[in-house]
């Protein structure tokens, strides 16, 4: 029997248009685009129709993503995909936590309403942003970055794949040393420095936020961006956890390893796009990746 996992796409694989043919033919999908648009009117028109600048603010983006994520894992289950186990990329690890009971959907679309909005004000002052870098080894970035003060490893993806996040101003710089190095960088469709420590006061709001979440045990294993470890590893709570991968890295290539050490042999990306899907493939050729339309 195989053992799926389901992955939940985060900020970047927005594009108006998501989530539009999830809502017209698959009833569970709708009934989640309705009970978001109950509690944020105007969420469908800009998932299906944009426009694209937008979308991609975080303050929309987050809240978007949020529910198409939802309504293609739950189409997938209504499909009877039996999920064994999940992970969600940065602001996906909300809807995955909805998905496996740990949160309900009330607590879940707050949180990641007030997750968009706090970020975005973080975002604030100096132009900030985040490249990938291509090429190089995650040592090799992680060196690159203390060399170049305002530029911090933010995503660790898959072999030959890191982002990092900071100040416009560092990037060409940083982006010279690379080049150096014998990678290169390509910008994110993102508008803040994301996993970072400009990020440390969104995180600091908003724990104060999720302590007033209720947080359930996850019915299925939920990996965690901050310790690539299942929720509930180590004694650190939900509200700790969510919190703290704001301004921290998202650990997501250790997080696949440990699922496929697990036993996941078969895993969905939800939500739009396929990034999470090309990451798994370069850290493990053989698994088997699939896609769910959006």
């Amino acid at each position: 029997m195989a053992e799926v996992a389901l992955l939940f796409a985060g900020q970047g694989a927005q594009y108006p248009g998501m989530g539009r043919e999830l809502y017209e033919k698959s009833p569970a999908a709708r009934a989640v685009f309705e009970r978001a648009e109950a509690e944020r009117p105007g969420l469908m028109e800009l998932c299906f129709n944009g426009p694209a600048a937008e979308l991609t603010e975080t303050v929309n983006a987050q809240p978007c993503l949020f529910c198409v994520d939802l309504a293609a894992a739950e189409t997938a289950r209504a499909a009877g995909a039996e999920a064994r186990m999940a992970a969600g990329f940065s602001l996906g690890e909300l809807p995955a936590l909805v998905f496996a009971g740990a949160l309900s959907f009330a607590d879940g679309f707050r949180l990641v309403r007030r997750r968009g909005e706090l970020m975005q004000a973080a975002a604030a002052g100096p132009p900030n942003g985040m490249l990938a870098v291509l090429r190089l080894t995650a040592a090799q970035v992680d060196d690159i970055c203390r060399r170049h003060p305002g530029v911090y490893p933010a995503n660790y993806n898959c072999p030959g794949q890191t982002a990092v996040s900071g100040l416009i101003a560092a990037f060409p710089d940083f982006s010279a040393a690379v080049k150096a190095a014998g990678g290169r960088t390509m910008p994110l469709a993102v508008s803040a420095a994301f996993h970072s420590p400009l990020m440390a006061p969104a995180a600091a709001a908003f724990r104060a936020e999720a302590a007033t979440a209720v947080f359930s045990p996850p019915v299925i294993p939920v990996y965690a961006n901050r310790t690539a470890e299942p929720y509930g590893t180590g004694g650190t709570d939900g509200a700790d956890h969510l919190s703290r991968q704001i301004d921290h890295p998202v650990r997501w290539e250790e997080s696949m390893r440990h699922m496929l050490a697990a036993g996941a042999d078969t895993f969905i990306e939800v939500g739009p796009g396929k990034t999470l899907s090309g990451f798994l493939r370069k850290i493990s050729p053989e698994t088997r990746v699939l896609e769910e339309l959006c």
